[in-house]
């Protein structure tokens, strides 16, 4: 796995992009191989969840969404202070309820460590935080 040489205020939409196209060697590219990445409790249904290693949190994090219909991760506001940053995001998780398709909508935000790897940046960490979610109903044409 090489890194590829992406500013550090790419990482955070590749991130977006890789899970929304389920692109696991995408998604494995952006960590440092010894990444720590933590789930809250929110998503974990019990205590906080680290996973370690590019390719096992890019399989966990595909893994994650592969039964979904789509998702769309927007990546809204971003601040990066050294090698440390914040980001916040709304993801949309489209899945089949009955007849019908639903959006469980998820406000979330990232502690973001980087590191230079290779040619560019990479994360050498990642912390998830749940602000808030929504279910509702979505049309898809």
């Amino acid at each position: 796995m090489q890194a590829m040489p992406f500013p550090i205020a790419e990482l955070s939409a590749r991130y977006a992009q890789a899970v929304d196209r389920r692109d696991r060697d995408a998604l494995a590219a952006l960590f440092a191989p010894d990444v720590t990445f933590t789930l809250p409790p929110a998503l974990t249904g019990g205590d906080a969840s680290t996973i370690t290693g590019a390719r096992e949190v890019a399989d966990a994090v595909v893994g994650a969404v592969s039964h979904l219909i789509a998702t769309r991760h927007v990546v809204h506001q971003q601040v990066v202070d050294g090698l440390t940053g914040e980001l916040y995001c709304t993801a949309h998780h489209l899945y089949r309820r009955e007849d019908s398709v639903r959006d469980n909508r998820i406000a979330l935000r990232y502690a973001d460590r980087y590191v230079a790897f290779g040619d560019g940046w990479v994360f050498a960490s990642r912390s998830l935080t749940v602000d808030f979610s929504e279910d509702v109903p979505v049309r898809v044409p």
